[in-house]
């Protein structure tokens, strides 16, 4: 198989100027994927941190969720980017009630991503504690989608 290492080059720059986490490009028989990783930046979190000094006499009467969930240590993060949901249909109930413990590899939602629905998996038995989305609702690549203790 002969590897064109040109538009492999071309595809990882198109992935660097638009911000996007992967891109496939398919031609008759032949079909390259090129796909990278991204980490979650600490630039974030600083974002967040000025509307936290506005509500700061409110976390004096209780106390307030970390504003980054992605860093608490039971969080479920999300592997792609895509739309969450929260049931296998919209009649149905969801996979797992907040509050309700969950066994490692039990499915507690979906995420669609080209038309394909990615089963979310729990990466650890304990106590789905809450959920970080909505059902329909868009998620990024390292967003918490629960918290799992």
């Amino acid at each position: 198989m002969l590897v064109d290492k040109e538009a492999i080059r071309a595809l990882a720059d198109i992935l660097t100027d638009t911000g996007l986490t992967e891109i496939e490009v398919s031609e008759g028989d032949s079909r390259l994927r090129v796909a990278r990783n991204v980490s979650v930046q600490a630039a974030a979190p600083a974002a967040v941190g000025a509307p936290a000094a506005v509500a700061a006499p409110a976390a004096e009467k209780a106390e307030a969720p970390p504003a980054d969930l992605s860093s608490h240590p039971g969080a479920v993060p999300s592997p792609m980017v895509g739309v969450a949901y929260l049931t296998p249909d919209p009649s149905s109930p969801p996979f797992v009630q907040e509050g309700a413990q969950v066994a490692a590899g039990q499915t507690i939602m979906l995420i669609e991503a080209m038309k394909t629905f990615n089963q979310i998996k729990a990466p650890r038995a304990g106590k789905l504690v809450r959920y970080c989305v909505a059902s329909g609702e868009p998620v990024e690549f390292g967003a918490a989608l629960a918290i799992i203790e």
